[in-house]
């Protein structure tokens, strides 16, 4: 089902951000993806070029909002006005509570929620021009049920869940919804880093087999949610968080 919009997908040139790029295009949409390696932002946009659908790839860091501004200014001129925004761009961390430093505990927090909030606001004028919006934060099934060992991003990915929820309701009657989807043990990169480095206690298989679907999830799991909350038929979910965990959270 094609809906034909800009989308602007952070975080977008790996994993699950990669996922929910090529989805986004493959429904028809021209999709900018903005991650702070460009190099690799630009070989997941030309490999989604390569199968006829639009894209391009730009350097942008999401905790400096002159990179932001400039990158929805060249999708602007380049695509169009950006009226999708998925929010995928994160930063996760692994330190007992008594060792982060105030430097580290910023870090993580401007990536993972002060980015969200630069990106929103970088490209809310532009829906509100057009009276329609898509707003999809990726925040994490960590936030709710918490996770040791991971405090600053547990509050982080917790603090995009509320901000999802008073931004839908700020932004209802302008025709822009806003949803967070806390992704549960997806096959990432970052997931496979953490288990070779013994953060998950066993393997991904281990885990797999405790959950209640008996696999692991895929990016593509959280693409297809991520596709149907940009859809015109979902104008009526808004302020929601949407668990795609294989039954792990419930």
């Amino acid at each position: 089902m094609s809906t034909g919009r800009v989308a602007i997908v952070t975080g977008g040139a790996s994993g699950i951000g990669l996922a929910i790029s090529e989805r986004l295009a493959a429904d028809g949409n021209a999709v900018a993806i903005f991650d702070r390696n460009g190099e690799a932002a630009e070989k997941a946009a030309a490999g989604i070029a390569a199968s006829g659908a639009t894209a391009f790839g730009l350097e942008v860091d999401v905790t400096d909002r002159a990179t932001i501004d400039a990158g929805v200014s060249e999708v602007r001129d380049r695509l169009g006005r950006p009226t999708i925004l998925v929010n995928n761009a994160g930063l996760d961390c692994f330190q007992p509570f008594l060792s982060i430093t105030a430097e580290t505990w910023n870090h993580v927090l401007d990536v993972n929620l002060t980015g969200t909030f630069h990106c929103c606001q970088a490209v809310i004028s532009e829906m509100i021009e057009e009276r329609w919006g898509r707003i999809v934060n990726i925040s994490s099934s960590s936030a709710q049920g918490g996770q040791p060992l991971m405090t600053p991003y547990v509050s982080a990915k917790a603090g995009v869940i509320g901000f999802t929820k008073a931004l839908a309701l700020e932004f209802g009657s302008k025709g822009i919804t806003v949803n967070t989807i806390p992704p549960g043990f997806i096959d990432t990169p970052m997931l496979r880093a953490s288990e070779a480095k013994g953060r998950l206690g066993e393997s991904v298989e281990y885990h797999a087999k405790r959950t209640p679907v008996r696999r692991v999830g895929q990016p593509e799991d959280i693409a297809a949610m991520c596709a149907f909350l940009v859809r015109d038929e979902a104008s009526y979910v808004t302020g929601q968080v949407l668990g795609v965990n294989g039954g792990r959270n419930t």
